[in-house]
């Protein structure tokens, strides 16, 4: 074996203690940043045992591909949307389409991401493929998103395009207070299909097809 392409996510680079991303250097966050593991451990936010593993098992690949000589590249996706190819329903789906479907677990978990990372980034999942298909360099992280939103921008947009959605933006306002950059992966020369109008709408019909939404 001489290259591995893994899918890592975007919980392995951008939770840091909140304190720290309140300096101006902090705000956009790239392939150099990784999620503050000690700071998780020590303030144990909700769900904080995903962004730990998920930290850490992308640190081991890099441990394991350099004292085995392997080429690693990592793809770095946040919270992939749009029509899934599997049978079962992918987790991170209706977590980025809670805001129109109205489960209130999952938007308190997308809320919960917002607060620990900053952010709420979405890729559509047919982008996040070509990416792992595309990526010519080796021993490299790349960041790998389209949308890059606040909860509360991401609502009024929702709220504007889908009237006949009960989607609420009762939300504390506020713009993201940390961006993640797609930057490196935009300058090898990736371009993403599809924006924020296309990941809602291939989403919303994907789960009116398995049954999450009414058609």
């Amino acid at each position: 074996m001489k290259r591995v392409i893994l899918t890592s996510s975007a919980a392995a680079v951008s939770i840091k203690n909140s304190k720290a991303r309140s300096h101006e250097h902090d705000l956009v966050m790239d392939e150099e940043n990784w999620t503050d593991v000690e700071f998780l451990a020590s303030e144990k936010p909700p769900a904080w045992g995903y962004p730990v593993s998920k930290t850490l098992a992308e640190k081991a690949a890099w441990k394991c591909a350099d004292e085995n000589h392997i080429d690693l590249i990592t793809v770095i996706p946040s919270l992939a949307a749009g029509p899934a190819m599997t049978s079962d329903v992918p987790s991170s789906i209706p977590i980025a389409m809670s805001l129109v479907t109205g489960n209130e677990p999952q938007i308190k978990t997308l809320k919960s991401m917002e607060l620990v990372s900053g952010s709420i980034s979405i890729p559509h999942v047919e982008d996040v493929v070509q990416a792992h298909i595309f990526l010519p360099k080796r021993n490299l992280r790349y960041i790998c998103y389209t949308v890059n939103s606040s909860i509360v921008e991401i609502a009024k947009f929702l709220k504007a395009r889908y009237p006949q959605y009960d989607i609420t933006t009762d939300f504390e306002e506020g713009p993201a207070t940390t961006m993640l950059s797609s930057e490196k992966l935009i300058k090898e020369g990736f371009r993403f299909k599809y924006g924020i109008d296309e990941i809602y709408e291939q989403s919303i019909q994907y789960l009116k097809e398995v049954g999450i939404l009414q058609k």
